[in-house]
């Protein structure tokens, strides 16, 4: 009879996979995700340089900017400071060119050196597109990461993959199961509401900074416990 698990096999005769590792080259997932309604485009390749990378960028972005809405018409020294806004708080903002077109898109991106060249840059401008930058050692701040990291565990959990078309494969079939019942992702969910909850139900022990489940009782010394009979009596 069937039963829940990650595999089928019965009980005692668990699933093995060989233990040699052969390295037979790499797979990278390019990924653009849409946190709001969840969408998530993503390709498969075997190498990830600047050509390919921007290559598939421009190609994704021009779409997803041409199905966006009608943006308001705005005077120019308005639509600057649309952009500019975008730039506070910087350490080195990025030089925005003389003319910009109307914004229409952020997009958040890892800090990496590919990520900023200045012909990839200028044309997301043109485009009215916003790069915003992760902190080094913030990529957690790029949801991007974590949808990879669910779409990885999906595609290849249990898998045996021979080759990286292979591995490609799985995650491009995973990306497209994804994409038939998304879910959106937001900063501070139920998740964070059930912490908050969780934090509000603890009692704090003195000025540690711990907590315990349930108040912790206070033993009386003598002297106070005849202080308060006093009080009680006046």
């Amino acid at each position: 009879m069937p039963f829940g698990g990650n595999s089928w096999q019965q009980d005692g005769l668990p699933l093995r996979q060989p233990s040699e590792y052969i390295r037979n080259g790499t797979a990278k997932l390019l990924c653009l995700f849409h946190p709001k309604d969840g969408q998530v485009r993503a390709k498969g390749v075997r190498s990830c340089t600047n050509l390919v990378l921007h290559e598939w960028l421009r190609q994704e972005l021009s779409e997803i900017v041409e199905n966006l809405p009608v943006a308001e018409a705005v005077n120019e020294e308005e639509n600057r400071l649309m952009w500019r806004r975008w730039q506070e708080g910087l350490l080195w903002p990025i030089t925005l060119p003389e003319k910009l077109p109307r914004l229409r898109m952020l997009l958040v991106m890892d800090n990496l050196k590919g990520h900023r060249t200045p012909q990839m840059v200028l044309w997301m401008f043109a485009h009215g597109i916003m790069p915003l930058y992760t902190p080094l050692g913030g990529s957690w701040l790029n949801m991007a990461e974590s949808i990879q990291r669910i779409i990885k565990r999906r595609a290849l959990e249990c898998q045996h993959p021979q080759t990286p078309e292979e591995i490609i494969e799985l995650l491009e079939a995973t990306v497209r199961g994804w994409n038939r019942e998304p879910t959106p992702f937001e900063w501070g969910g139920r998740r964070a509401a059930r912490r908050a909850r969780s934090r509000q139900r603890r009692h704090a022990l003195g000025g540690s900074g711990a907590c315990a489940a349930r108040p912790v009782r206070v033993r009386q010394t003598i002297t106070q416990q005849w202080q308060h009979s006093c009080q009680m009596t006046h």
